[in-house]
């Protein structure tokens, strides 16, 4: 059996006078709240997914491959253009 929860829903008008208040509400209960204008949906505010911050140094390690010799020129050097005479 699954448990299905109402959105909570808000005018623009009260959200905009009320909005710190309901941003912290979200945040602790996790739970969406659709802000209405004229009755329809407009937005919705959803609390946020934790970010977590992740060192740039060695934030790529292991993604990466080596095939082959890394100090081989990959072209013979008679096909290099800046060896050709003019």
């Amino acid at each position: 059996m699954t448990i299905v929860m109402k959105e909570k829903t808000i005018p623009a008008g009260k959200f905009k006078a009320t909005c710190l208040k309901l941003m912290d509400e979200v945040k602790k209960t996790r739970r969406p709240l659709v802000v209405t204008k004229n009755g329809k949906p407009v937005v919705k505010l959803v609390p946020a997914e934790k970010i977590v911050r992740r060192s740039v140094l060695g934030c790529m390690r292991g993604t990466a491959k080596i095939v082959g010799d890394l100090m081989k020129p990959v072209v013979k050097p008679e096909e290099w253009e800046a060896l050709r005479d003019s």
